[in-house]
Parts: structure tokens; sequence; C-alpha cells
């Protein structure tokens, strides 16, 4: 049988802004969920392809061979995601599976564009659903125990661009901020063997992969396990040009990890501030502390890591100032990139529950969950004031001033990478001025619509 998987991007992450800012944000690479899955059918007998559109325009009209579509789902690509089943569904007859985290936390509204539904990780039923064994409408999977025993992403599946091999070591993660969206399919906390971790990065080094990404929620949750994995990441010079990943703020407090970090070139690392405002931290839950924040934007630069330093705005004890005094502080700490994100009440989370009796969610399209997208009413501004502040500290933030700073912290790539930044949010604020101001029906003039 031939299976395609299809990774969607929301209309505005397909448009050339956006593709050209996601060129120069980071490296191209790929959800590892449909290439799991891929390598299980392919092992299985079956002709596999996955297709990423976030990188490319796919040609549907090519995949007339195909007996499957498989359609994995976020929560902002969701209304695209739908549409493509509709098209293959409609007009080109296919039998079409979706999956992935917005299905699986709305399988009912998913269905409506589906033939099956998988809801949670899909490694133990994938073939039996695929050969028809299952017929279920809607199929829950429970959660894979032992994450060893699954396969790595098969890469030769892919079929659009990748220059960084993405790794999960583990699967959810041990805290419970009320925003967060993982465990909404990833639960509970599980994680890899060190050794079982190794063989991966072994596959992608003989592959010639130059960069890769650990895609963990937190992957220094576990200090010892990575610790150990760095180690042996040294000891088999498994050392990659680049490596990112997740962290919190208490990986400072361990000077030995931060050198083994360094050591094994995990020098990219997006931690959540959130907010300086300790209120706002104990109200979603964060345990995390402000002498924590301060501690640990000081101590990065000493281990040479570049902090990719994230911001929510939104929170209800959160005002403009607070974010904006966040913003400061995230250049006071020389942080190499700054990723203000809109508070998002991603559904079945707390905070989408709390906002959902308290009838304060927007009627929105799905497509604009994207972080970027106000959703919601805030508590002590209008939506359009609290868009117009995404753009604010973004521009603050990201001015040919700062530049040079980073160029003589970081070097010229990243002053490169940092200029063309400066030039997209400019842009970018120059899109939402203008479109705020066309009474077209799109999303800005509709929030400032909405707040007068």
């Amino acid at each position: 049988m031939k299976v395609i998987f299809v990774v969607p991007a929301a209309d505005i992450r397909r448009n050339a802004l956006y593709r050209l800012g996601n060129k120069i944000y980071g490296h191209s690479n790929s959800i590892v969920g449909p290439l799991i899955l891929g390598r299980i059918l392919k092992n299985a007998g079956h002709d596999v392809e996955v297709y990423e559109e976030m990188y490319v325009d796919l040609d549907f009209n090519k995949f007339g061979d195909a007996d499957l579509i498989m359609i994995y789902t976020m929560t902002s690509s969701s209304t695209r995601a739908y549409h493509i089943a509709d098209y293959f569904r409609n007009k080109k007859h296919k039998k079409v599976i979706l999956g992935g985290i917005h299905a699986s936390s709305m399988p009912e509204e998913a269905l409506q564009h589906a033939d099956q539904v998988i809801v949670g990780e899909a490694e133990g039923v994938i073939v039996d659903v695929v050969n028809g064994k299952i017929k279920n409408d809607i199929v829950y999977s429970k959660c894979v125990e032992d994450l060893d025993k699954i396969p790595f992403p098969d890469y030769s599946l892919l079929k659009t661009p990748c220059s960084a091999a993405n790794v999960m070591t583990s699967r959810g993660c041990p805290f419970s901020c009320s925003f967060c969206t993982t465990s909404r399919m990833f639960h509970p906390y599980r994680k890899r063997s060190p050794d079982n971790v190794i063989e991966e990065l072994k596959m992608y080094k003989s592959q010639g992969f130059k960069y890769v990404n650990f895609e963990d929620d937190n992957f220094t949750a576990d200090k010892n396990r990575a610790k150990e994995i760095l180690r042996k990441m040294i000891a088999n010079k498994l050392v990659f040009r680049e490596t990112f990943f997740f962290g919190r703020t208490d990986m400072a407090k361990d000077k030995e990890l931060l050198q083994l970090l360094h050591d094994a070139h995990l020098s990219r690392v997006l931690i959540g501030i959130e907010s300086l405002n300790q209120k706002s931290l104990d109200s979603i839950n964060k345990k995390q502390k402000i002498s924590d924040i301060r501690e640990c934007g000081e101590i990065l630069a000493k281990y040479k890591i570049r902090l990719i330093a994230s911001l929510v705005l939104g929170l209800d004890d959160d005002s403009k100032e607070d974010m904006e005094r966040g913003e400061e502080f995230c250049e006071k700490i020389n942080a190499y990139q700054f990723q203000p994100a809109i508070l998002t009440p991603f559904p079945k989370t707390p905070v989408y529950e709390q906002y959902k009796s308290e009838n304060r969610m927007l009627d929105n399209d799905w497509q604009y969950y994207d972080m970027m997208v106000v959703n919601f009413k805030p508590k002590y501004m209008s939506p359009y004031e609290l868009q117009s502040e995404f753009f604010k500290v973004a521009k603050l933030f990201y001015t040919f001033k700062s530049s040079f700073n980073i160029l003589k912290i970081f070097g010229i790539s990243a002053w490169v990478r940092r200029i063309g930044l400066w030039i997209a949010v400019k842009f970018g604020e120059l899109f939402f001025k203008k479109k705020s101001n066309t009474e077209d029906g799109n999303i800005y003039n509709k929030l400032k619509e909405l707040s007068t």
C-alpha cells in the first residue's frame, strides 16, 4: 500500500516572508512522529513518503498513486489539515486518517474531515489501523511505556528540505504549566536510556547531519541523565556543529552540566522566562523564581550557551509595563534571540477550560492559535492592545543598534541572523498596522473592531 504522510502548515507560515524568517531563525527540520510511524509502516511492507509544508509548496496532484493519506495536526495547522483532508476525500476519493496533538484533543471535530482519527501516541496501533484490522472511527492508542522500543525516525522517507535532525530523548514533562500543550498528548513523563539516544545520534552522524535539535520539552529535567548523554556524545565524537535544546532556569545551578553542554556543542537553548512578575509565574504553576531567571541569564553567557528567551504576553497578572520590563531584562542579559509568545489557550489545557468558563474566548479560527495572535479577552486590556504589545516588545528588542552588541558577543553569523530578524520584525509591524486598518475580515482588523 502507498501511504503518504503530510505535515501541514497554516496559511501565514507558508507565505514568503515567514519562510524567509524561518531560514534566519534556525535550520529546516521535520516533526519526528510521521518519520517514526513511516519507518514502522515501511518495515511492515508499505511504500511510504513524508512531506512537510513548512518550507515548500506541495503539489497534491502528484499524490495520485497514494492509497492512504495520513495528516499530522497541531492546533494552528488544523484548519489547513482539514482543508487538505477534505480535498483528498471529496475530490480524489482517498482514505484519510488524522492524528497529532489537535486531533487527539478534538477527535470528534477531526472525524468530520477523516475516515479515522488516532488519539494519542500511534506507534502501538498504526500497522493494524493501516491494514484495516482496527476499524473504529476514533482509535484510542495507549502511550508507549518503553521508549527504547520505538524505532528511530527514517529521514530517507522525507521528500522535503531538512538540514537538522530532530531527537526526542523523552516524552512529556515533569512540570505542569497551565498553558502547556505537552500533557494533552504525551503523558506521563517518560525517558529513553542514554545508550538508545547515542545510537540514534550515531545514525545521524553517519548520514551527514551537521545540526541536531533535542525536541524534549525539557532536556535537562533529569540532570544526571542529561549529563550521561552528554558525556557519551563527547566520548563517541558525536558533537555536531550546533545542537539546540529546550531547558529551564534551574540548569544554571549545575556547573558540571553547563560545562558538558558547552563541550558537547549544545550551544543554543530556549528557556521559558515567561514573566518577571512572581505572581504571574505562580498563577501558571511555573515553579520558578525571579532570582532563578536572573542567575540563569548571567551564567549561560559564561559558558557560551546562546539563550533564546521566551516571554509569555497576556498573563492575567501582567500589565503592559510588566511585559516591557521582561523585554528589557532579556536585552540586559544579552539574550541571543527573543521569542515573545502571546498566551494561547490551546484546547483541553487548564487555561483553555478556565477562559471558556469565564466566557473570555474569542471566536477565532484554529489557524490563529500560533502564539502570535490574541485568541481571548485579556483581564486588564483589550485584545487589540495585547496584540499591539506583541509587536511593540519585538520591535524594542530587535533594533539595528543592538545587533552590534550581538556581533561583539557571538560573532558575524549571529549578527547576520539578528539583522535578518530586525528586518522581519519591521516588516511584520508594518503589515500589522496596515491590516489593522483594512476592513476585509482579516484577524487584526477584527481584533481592532472588537476592542473599540
